[in-house]
């Protein structure tokens, strides 16, 4: 979940003299670099950091590119789609082509034909309605579990599912969001920070918002408003219809602070999660490794106001030594919460699964599940999986400025899972990038009632961005990206955690070569009688949950013609998992990052 990032956060109030070759003087493109890059870029960090003339030679999209996804993705995750394209444009002379929201064709007419939903009925945006996915989930559970009547779409189904329509996202190398589905529309960010209203039947656009930084959380939609987190770390609430804002807030002020994990609407509130960047830092010498503290806010629904703020670390950062540059370095940092928060309206809990810690000293609820109270936020109970878990990104042997042991990255990064046995006893299900599977008691401040090794784990690898549960069986599929073996699904009698069958790794659609393997590292989706998994090889496949037999295979791995004329490839799937509501199957193809290739796309499936 990380990467080399180089950041600065200031800029000189002149530009060095380098400035003078560049071309479009004052440009919007001209103000972005020199409030957001000049400090680096013309003279600061010379040795590190491209001076003008030399970005000057390469194309406006490899910049939006390092903006989005490579080097530079801590500043770009502060821009606008359009920011990122003035610089980029401003930096090469050149034009980058095509409509920065990737709107400009595909719009929706606007007729009454034009509102039809899905083949579940029409209905009001934002309307709450059976055969909606609204959020991360169908429900504050976050079980991934579509009943029957909501999917519309029986496992019989599954076989005569064809491709209804594809959508084209810009400036984008990674599908990296799931989107949400109600009242006929579709709900979808994009790495660009675009915001899209889709009409589920035909995916055509009915609105666009710009965000002020890459959205890759689930929309969150009720109240007739959605809502959604960016990588700056900004919430915003959208009037689900027109796409109007209603308000925003920023949940964290450190600079490297971002949103990953999808809110979650609960009872008037929206439990947000925080996460950061700042994993990618502690191996420079020049970075002041570190300060963030992962966090919940619990925001009010209707004006975005603060409720509360919980952290997962204690108290802030101290002073805990010297790197090898001379720069001060601080601890303990970390924990971040890497994805969306469940409800416990029973109990009046919410739970969210934190991550490692940046540095150190030890700290208890790292790597943990966390129950927290729903009114106030005060911390019921922790359960620790992985003690002293100090991970920070491109660690090499005999850097000081690199914990004693780097490692071993098992963070989470899927959500807890409230889940019900046929016997009625409640149990919390979350996946770990150990590999292991647990079941824990929520009754007993989180006792594992039992664990299931899935795979083998580590960074990257193990169970990654989300399992799912039905009534009888919990699913793992497994990542393990980096290892010789990577993928498979796993299907877990719920009751008492003994396997109920597994499906191998199926052999790469994708053929051979970099990022091209069997890894299972997206979110898996479940209904009755069919599991959905989407693979690294760039294939989505649904299993039957009675064996794990295939019922149905699309190979994402090509071309596609969109409706909004973008174009778009898919590729590695990665994060987002499939949606299924009101007959049709919603999914994000495309995540180049840590391991995967490079895709655009969103796809609509349905049955003829």
């Amino acid at each position: 979940m990380s990467g080399r990032v180089i950041v600065c956060v200031t800029a000189p109030l002149a530009i060095a003299a380098s400035m003078s070759l560049m071309q479009a003087q004052g440009s919007p493109g001209e103000q972005v670099f020199k409030d957001r890059c000049a400090s680096c870029h013309t003279g600061a960090v010379e040795s590190r950091a491209p001076a003008p003339e030399a970005l000057r030679s390469r194309s406006p999209q490899a910049i939006v590119e390092s903006l989005v996804n490579g080097a530079m993705r801590a500043q770009g995750s502060r821009m606008t789609g359009a920011e990122r394209r003035a610089v980029a444009e401003f930096l090469t002379g050149k034009s980058v082509e095509g409509d920065v929201s990737g709107a400009s064709a595909g719009r929706c007419e606007t007729t009454t034909a034009g509102n039809r939903a899905t083949n579940a009925g029409p209905g009001r945006p934002g309307a709450e309605r059976e055969g909606d996915w609204r959020g991360w989930s169908p429900g504050v559970d976050n079980t991934r579990f579509q009943p029957a009547a909501e999917a519309s779409l029986s496992a019989g189904d599954i076989p005569k599912l064809t491709l209804r329509w594809s959508f084209g996202f810009p400036d984008a190398s990674s599908a990296w969001a799931q989107p949400s589905v109600a009242a006929g529309r579709v709900y979808v960010g994009s790495q660009n920070g675009t915001v899209y209203a889709l009409d589920a039947a035909r995916g055509c656009v009915r609105w666009t918002f710009a965000a002020s930084g890459g959205v890759r959380t689930a929309i969150v939609v009720g109240n007739g408003l959605v809502y959604f987190g960016d990588t700056a770390a900004n919430v915003y609430a959208l009037d689900a219809n027109t796409g109007a804002r209603r308000w925003v807030r920023s949940v964290d002020a450190h600079p490297l602070a971002r949103i990953t994990g999808s809110p979650t609407l609960h009872d008037g509130r929206l439990y947000v999660p925080t996460s950061s960047y700042e994993e990618s830092q502690g191996a420079d010498p020049q970075y002041a490794c570190c300060t963030f503290r992962g966090s919940v806010s619990a925001l009010d629904a209707a004006t975005g106001a603060v409720v509360w703020k919980t952290y997962t670390i204690g108290g802030d950062a101290q002073r805990r030594g010297t790197s090898s540059a001379g720069v001060p370095l601080w601890g303990p940092s970390g924990a971040a919460i890497w994805s969306a928060p469940t409800i416990d309206v029973r109990r009046g809990l919410v739970y969210v699964a934190t991550g490692n810690l940046y540095s150190g000293p030890s700290q208890p609820m790292a790597n943990a599940v966390v129950a927290l109270e729903l009114k106030t936020g005060t911390v019921r109970w922790s359960k620790q999986m992985t003690a002293g878990d100090v991970y920070v990104s491109n660690c090499r042997a005999g850097n000081p400025n690199c914990p004693e042991t780097n490692g071993p990255d098992v963070d989470f990064g899927s959500p807890p899972m409230l889940a019900r046995t046929p016997a009625g006893r409640d149990l919390i299900v979350i996946g770990q990038k150990s590999g292991v599977g647990f079941a824990l008691d929520p009754e007993k401040m989180g006792e594992i009632v039992w664990e299931y090794r899935a795979g083998r784990g580590g960074v990257l690898g193990g169970i990654e961005w989300g399992s799912a549960v039905d009534g009888d069986r919990a699913y793992f599929a497994v990542s393990d990206i980096l290892l010789p073996q990577p993928g498979g699904l796993h299907a877990v009698t719920l009751a008492t955690g003994q396997r109920a069958w597994f499906a191998p790794p199926r052999p790469p659609v994708c053929g051979s070569g970099r990022g091209c393997n069997a890894a299972q590292s997206a979110a898996v989706t479940v209904i009755p009688g069919a599991v959905f998994s989407g693979s690294n090889d760039g294939a989505l496949r649904v299993y039957s949950t009675a064996d794990g037999a295939i019922l149905w295979e699309f190979d994402t791995n090509r071309e596609f013609t969109t409706v909004n004329g973008v174009p778009a490839r898919g590729a590695s799937m990665i994060g987002p998992g499939p949606v299924v509501a009101g007959g049709m199957v919603f999914v994000s193809s495309g995540y180049g990052a840590f391991g995967g290739r490079p895709g655009n796309v969103l796809l609509a499936f349905g049955v003829p």
